[in-house]
């Protein structure tokens, strides 16, 4: 029986027993499949597996198993390997059979040759995914996720899968701080400089090659001019890209989708060969190689730079939550439980989290009571092109030029698994790439800020924004904006046509007066606290809520959004009733988008207080905190002089 130490370490000698074991029965392929998934589904197991979002590339042994959390940025064309393969000792004539799968390149022992006509060949077929981290994932979903693993590695007693057993795992800024600090790199490598000629790889510390990738995600290098752009949505980003090679299923699988992988790293150099001076002398034949110099440099980056994985098993990710089990649909006694003892203590949530945010807004509890609306919101389903459950809310109100909405999003992000913060200005709609686009020359999708996961917080700070004009690129911006809010959807540019890609993504906008782009709901924020120091208040906001109390208030909001939700018969003719009753005492006070809106209001009243049915005192609260908004809009209106 395989030790965890093999199939970590070796799981390409798992394979090979299983192969060898079953060939020329070819389901060999789905006992390997099998064996892995039984594996990880041991206690803990998962989390023993070395994740290249928080190990740099170069700590890991090539070959070994890993994960990868990430969303898949483009989708190659599907590419032929041998999927069996025979080789040939020219000498004896002696014939083995060998597997390619889950391989970069066909290996064969001493003395053999690979038989290219043998009839034993079997072709087979892969899709190859470009991946990339999750954009905008938080720092502490990142932290959480690294120390689960951390702790889980630690209390296993097996082999480990770095290079030099003896080092510890570091994330990646803690790899960045050894890299700007070598002196703490020296210290502690002190005494390491000895080693057996069988472990040599990992007493020189390698040269950092792979992806620290920053703002403008540029990376140079070795060899390849002009440097290699990671094609990472948002600025800024931190995390290595993939190329995810996946085997079965894969239609099953869509641009913009979150997987978690778990597969063999690839890391071997003969994939770099296209990117070296030398391609030219390479064993690649041009007259074999259709793709251009460009696509070739794209589709074949360094593998220092950007490793491969080949699937063993991949899921998509429901959410990235690391304090939520991984699927919430599996009736497994665990989930259950969990999900029933978080439900048993959400009310004192709710009422903490309440007032967490009315502090955040000033001591309006009203603006507090939407915005817990709106970040438990998510669409459930699309009615033609029209998507149900969306909540955009505009946040009018928010001070000018002061550190209001900078601070209010650093709460948000604190909350939420991923998010991200855009400044409108003329010069940020002007220059900003929004829309992704397709390069022909390179065939890739080159990415753009709206590329985004489902259920990513995108924070618009209309706050910033001044007279001045929007050029052509400018207008695109703010109509793929706009869109996006009302459709869901982005429109990417192919050039000659525009392909739709549904999304889900929570979008608050803060604005001083009514925004620019159109929203579901516009909130007039009132302060009820003129704090003297704005930057200090609400700085001071989350160094005093205990980690304990924040981690619940993740766990509400990312549960929240996965429940299911109905509204009985009974209380559907209530609520049409009502409606109707409204509507004889004042017909134009009321109209169906008001009952549209109202039902939205109560839907996620109903789940923020763990309920996933429509009760009437729900809906009556419902209507009472849409009566107190639009009062305070005409409230505000009557102030000053014009419409909101």
């Amino acid at each position: 029986m395989p030790c965890v130490g093999d199939w970590l370490n070796s799981p390409l000698s798992i394979v090979q027993g299983i192969f060898a074991q079953n060939v020329p029965n070819s389901d060999w392929e789905k006992k390997v499949t099998e064996f892995f998934k039984e594996k990880l589904k041991e206690n803990n197991a998962t989390n023993w597996v070395p994740s290249l979002n928080d190990v740099p590339v170069h700590y890991l042994k090539p070959n070994s198993l890993v994960k990868f959390r990430c969303m898949v940025q483009d989708m190659f064309d599907p590419e032929f390997y041998m999927g069996v393969y025979e080789t040939v000792d020219p000498n004896t004539n002696a014939r083995v059979l060998h597997f390619g799968k889950y391989r970069d390149v066909a290996e064969c022992g001493p003395q053999q040759e690979i038989d290219l006509n043998s009839s034993q060949t079997i072709t087979s077929e892969r899709q190859t995914f470009y991946c990339v981290p999750v954009p905008g994932e938080s720092a502490w979903v990142k932290e959480i996720s690294f120390l689960t693993g951390l702790v889980a590695s630690q209390a296993r007693v097996s082999p480990s899968t770095s290079y030099t057993p003896s080092r510890h795992k570091r994330s990646y800024e803690e790899d960045e701080d050894m890299d700007l600090h070598p002196s703490k790199q020296k210290e502690q490598h002190m005494g390491n400089s000895c080693c057996s000629g069988s472990d040599i790889h990992g007493c020189v510390e390698p040269k950092r090659l792979e992806t620290e990738a920053s703002a403008g995600h540029h990376v140079i290098s070795p060899n390849c001019s002009p440097p290699l752009d990671l094609n990472f949505p948002l600025p800024g980003e931190k995390g290595p890209a993939c190329l995810v090679k996946v085997y079965e299923s894969w239609e099953s699988f869509k641009v913009n989708d979150v997987l978690e992988v778990f597969g063999v790293l690839s890391v071997d150099p003969v994939l770099s060969i296209v990117n070296s001076e030398e391609r030219d002398s390479s064993t690649l034949d041009p007259m074999e190689c259709m793709d251009t110099a460009e696509e070739q440099r794209v589709h074949s980056p360094p593998a220092s730079l950007v490793p491969r994985i080949h699937v063993i098993l991949a899921q998509k990710l429901q959410h990235i939550n690391p304090l939520l089990p991984a699927c919430l649909n599996e009736e497994e006694s665990k989930t259950c439980e969990f999900v029933s003892n978080f439900m048993s203590e959400l009310s004192p949530v709710r009422a903490e989290l309440l007032g967490f945010l009315t502090h955040a807004l000033l001591g309006d509890s009203l603006a507090a009571e939407y915005l817990i609306l709106h970040l438990i919101s998510t669409v459930y389903a699309r009615r033609d092109v029209l998507p149900l459950g969306k909540f955009t809310v505009n946040l009018s109100g928010c001070p000018r030029n002061s550190a209001f909405t900078e601070h209010l999003y650093r709460l948000i992000q604190q909350l939420v698994p991923a998010s991200y913060h855009l400044r409108m200005s003329i010069e940020s709609m002007n220059h900003s790439r929004f829309i992704p686009h397709k390069d022909y020359a390179a065939n890739r999708l080159v990415s753009g800020l709206l590329q985004l996961a489902s259920n990513t917080s995108l924070v618009i700070d209309e706050t910033q924004l001044e007279q001045g004009q929007l050029d052509t690129a400018g207008v695109h911006n703010v109509t793929a904006l706009g869109n996006l809010i009302t459709w869901q959807k982005v429109d990417y540019d192919f050039n000659y046509h525009r392909m739709e890609f549904p999304c889900n993504i929570n979008v608050l906008i803060t604005s001083e007066g009514r925004s620019l782009l159109p929203s579901d709901c516009q909130v007039h924020l009132q302060p009820q606290i003129i704090p003297p120091n704005m930057e200090e208040y609400l700085s001071s906001l989350l160094t005093a809520v205990l980690p304990s109390v924040l981690n619940k208030f993740r766990i509400y909001l990312s549960l929240l959004r996965l429940l299911d939700y109905s509204i009985s018969d009974e209380v559907t003719k209530a609520v049409e009733d009502d409606f109707v009753e409204m509507r004889k005492n004042d017909p134009e006070s009321v109209t169906a988008d008001d009952l549209h809106k109202m039902l939205l209001v109560a839907r996620f009243l109903s789940l923020s207080a763990g309920q996933t049915t429509l009760s009437r005192e729900r809906w009556l609260r419902a209507k009472q905190l849409e009566a107190l908004r639009k009062a305070r809009l005409q409230q505000q209106q009557c102030v000053n002089g014009n419409e909101l």
